[in-house]
């Protein structure tokens, strides 16, 4: 994996997936090393992010290495016209690795295209988010003891969701199970249900969340997020298009675990936290020592 980028999650095989597994591992169970003495990492969020943007510093910072970037591209040139392809020009003059936020899809394979260092993408647009994937499977191999033959309930928003994108693509090298739950406007992209039919992989959609809930063996609820619609009429309409709350979890499996990227709005419950299903706060814990793999994989030094 060394000075490979990681722009979407189908540029990680299968093994590279297991061996991050292996390493986000190591590293919770020891947290602080100095391994990354030495080394500047690049932050470029181009687009707002709290838990993304902070277990990455949290990862850099806890194994000795140092930060430079933004988090308010207003702050930056690109506020005076500069192009993000002479930003990243820039900016890889600096810096060992540069992880980026982008609004726009592909911009982080523009990026990788024109850096001298490796581009690790914190999410660009509607289309990926790799490391979010990864940290998903963390969670699911240390809820499940598997990743293999599990059903997945992805509900809310699948349009726009990049979350649920990049995790239909790695789970698929595990003979997983699908189950899609939104609303007509929100339905998962044409394009992801025809890479699934051509695995032979198994999905259902539909658009009642209770219905079948009691076989989930994870239940990934997504935000229906607001600045992916142009027209605010649409988002009114399907912006509480599911709520999760506790009573409806009665008679899931024991081992079953609630999943979400983060940051919610209305579409769990608070009554929901105090559940044994709920994995969510434990699951953005878990970014820190899965980005601290992912780091230390892509600069060689693990």
């Amino acid at each position: 994996m060394k000075n490979k980028n990681l722009v979407a999650i189908t540029d990680f095989t299968r093994e590279e997936y297991l061996r991050i597994l292996e390493l986000a591992a190591e590293f919770e169970a020891k947290p602080r090393q100095d391994i990354l003495n030495g080394y500047v990492i690049s932050t470029l969020f181009f687009e707002p992010s709290t838990r993304t943007r902070l277990s990455f510093e949290t990862a850099i910072n806890g194994l000795g290495g140092r930060v430079i970037g933004f988090s308010d591209s207003g702050a930056t040139s690109a506020s005076k016209g500069e192009t993000l392809h002479d930003t990243i020009k820039m900016v890889s003059n600096y810096a060992d690795l540069i992880v980026m936020r982008h609004p726009l899809e592909g911009s982080a394979r523009l990026a990788s295209e024109v850096s001298s260092v490796p581009i690790v993408n914190a999410g660009d647009g509607a289309n990926q988010h790799p490391t979010q994937t990864l940290l998903d499977l963390y969670s699911i191999v240390k809820t499940q003891g598997t990743l293999e033959n599990l059903k997945i309930f992805m509900v809310g928003d699948l349009k726009y969701g990049r979350t649920v994108h990049s995790l239909l693509q790695a789970m698929s090298k595990f003979s997983p199970t699908f189950y899609f739950i939104s609303p007509d406007e929100l339905k998962m992209p044409a394009t992801y249900k025809l890479f699934l039919d051509k695995l032979g992989i198994s999905y259902f959609e539909g658009k009642d969340l209770t219905e079948h809930l009691t076989e989930a063996d994870i239940i990934y609820m997504t935000r229906v997020q607001q600045e992916r619609f142009t027209d605010p009429i649409e988002y009114e309409r399907v912006k509480n298009a599911y709520i999760l709350r506790r009573s409806m979890l009665d008679g899931c499996k024991e081992s079953m675990k609630v999943l979400h990227p983060l940051p919610r709005v209305n579409e769990i419950h608070t009554d929901v936290d105090a559940s044994p299903h709920a994995y969510y706060f434990d699951q953005a814990r878990n970014g820190v020592f899965v980005r601290m793999a992912i780091l230390t994989s892509i600069l060689g030094i693990k």
